[in-house]
């Protein structure tokens, strides 16, 4: 056995630009040990032992040691590995010093224990370091106790801005590693807020329009300045959602202001792709109430027809992406309303409180605020900027869906839409979420969504839903989304 050790080197390599080293490849070496230590301790067993006893329970001794120190070395290494490029940011160091103080200490000790391994990579005479064993608990101790900190300082920093829940610790750490260039966050924000791709910044770095996936601009009511902050990203974070929503809802009066004064089909134009949406989903709303009360309901569905007809003779034309894809998501929310006055007409409603009109997805503006209703639920329009995105087509099980989900928000339920895989469950919530102007996010189950990462979501929706009125679509079941 001992011949057998003589020639085991440990795999010991350089990491990345630390100056130190780690093991690697350790497999081949833990099933010998697991081998030996069973011979031995068979041997030890043995009635003719006694000429090799003091020198079999040496050996024993050194190789269950040996297991030891491999164990713990490998756990330190794998918890150093992850913590190490967190603390080399200057941002997290300052903001947890106590935590920094101890990686320093732990990394010390690191360093001096591989500088010793890399002298001489003989396995036997590397696990011979004197204190080697004791020095690794008390890195592993100290590590658990820094990993614990950084979480609390993690749940903290989801607390202040609930949309971090949303985020994995790896997308939010390397968030609040580089506080001091807000233009780091620019890849997570499509992670954190459902239409914004780009913030646009001045050259001070001062933030004034929002940027969508398809290049469309909003500029801001307000003007954001993340230096102010002072290296706090959830605070200017959160000052982007809040000045998002006060932006929409300036533009939205803004744009029904205008709608009267201005050709329909200039109109779609000039506005944010949901801002076109909503504002003439409102004007609709009020023109087919007013229609019912005077019981002219057949020359509002020929009003229907021809403003379909003329987006469609647009949509043929030359015409910018932007522009096509707002009229493109605008004439199918036309269809739907075309059919819908057809239906009333078929029905000779006269009432606005008939079943078959409130039944519908109906949009008031009520003192320059936005609300939804469908029967008896009436939400507030959530002026979460979802970019300028296309619709789904609305079928009657689509307003089957809409209304029970509407329901069941009124009653502070929730809804779980079941069937075939691809019949658009998800996508009905999904587009729901974008009638109401409310943040979705889709989560798909694996093997790696424990009960720790759902409860992480559900804090979030908890934090962000309750204070922001923000939905979100979760699939808790493979296929099966679920709408809190």
């Amino acid at each position: 056995m001992k011949s057998e050790w003589a020639n085991i080197l440990l795999d010991v390599v350089p990491y990345r630009d630390t100056g130190t080293y780690i093991v690697q490849g350790t497999d081949e070496i833990q099933v010998m040990l697991d081998d030996h230590i069973l011979r031995a301790q068979t041997m030890r067993g043995s009635p003719y032992i006694k000429p090799f006893e003091e020198e079999m329970e040496v050996w024993e001794n050194k190789l269950i040691a040996m297991q030891d120190i491999l164990d713990i070395w490998l756990q330190v290494q794998a918890t150093w590995m992850y913590l190490e490029p967190i603390f080399s940011s200057e941002d997290i160091m300052r903001q947890m010093p106590e935590e920094s103080r101890n990686f320093k200490a732990v990394d010390a000790t690191w360093k001096n224990i591989m500088k010793y391994v890399n002298k001489d990579k003989h396995i036997l005479e590397a696990t011979e370091m004197e204190g080697m064993l004791e020095s690794l608990k008390k890195c592993n101790d100290m590590l658990e106790l820094i990993q614990k900190g950084l979480n609390d300082y993690l749940e903290k920093k989801r607390l202040f801005f609930p949309r971090f829940f949303f985020l994995s610790n790896d997308e939010l750490l390397e968030i609040l590693s580089e506080t001091k260039d807000p233009l780091r966050v620019q890849p997570h924000l499509k992670k954190i807020f459902e239409g914004i791709n780009l913030l646009e910044y001045t050259e001070s770095l001062e933030i004034v329009a929002m940027i969508s996936l398809e290049d469309e601009r909003v500029p801001l009511s307000g003007i954001i300045r993340p230096n102010d902050a002072k290296g706090l990203v959830e605070k200017w974070l959160q000052q982007v959602e809040d000045l998002m929503i006060k932006s929409l809802q300036d533009i939205c009066i803004m744009a029904l202001g205008a709608y009267h004064k201005t050709e329909r089909e200039v109109w779609v134009t000039k506005w944010p792709g949901m801002v076109v949406i909503c504002g003439s989903s409102i004007v609709w709303t009020g023109e087919v109430e007013e229609c019912i009360e005077k019981g002219a309901l057949k020359p509002m569905l020929s009003k229907c027809i021809s403003q379909i007809d003329i987006m469609v003779f647009k949509v043929r034309g030359e015409l910018p992406m932007s522009e096509r894809i707002t009229i493109c998501a605008l004439i199918v929310i036309d269809v739907h309303a075309k059919d819908v006055v057809a239906e009333l007409v078929r029905a000779d409603i006269s009432k606005v409180e008939d079943f078959t009109w409130t039944s519908q997805l109906r949009y008031y503006n009520i003192d320059n605020i936005v609300n939804v209703s469908m029967i008896t639920t009436t939400l507030p329009y959530g002026y979460e900027y979802l970019g300028n995105s296309a619709r789904l087509v609305i079928t009657p099980l689509t307003d089957r869906c809409y209304r029970t989900l509407m329901g069941a928000l009124k009653l502070h339920l929730g809804g779980a839409p079941e069937g075939p895989a691809g019949t658009g469950k998800t996508e009905t919530s999904k587009d729901l979420a974008k009638a109401v102007a409310k943040q979705c996010i889709v989560f798909n189950c694996s093997d790696t969504l424990d009960y720790k990462a759902m409860g992480k979501f559900f804090k979030g929706v908890a934090s962000a839903g309750k204070t922001k009125t923000i939905s979100h679509t979760y699939k808790v079941v493979p296929g099966d989304p679920v709408i809190i």
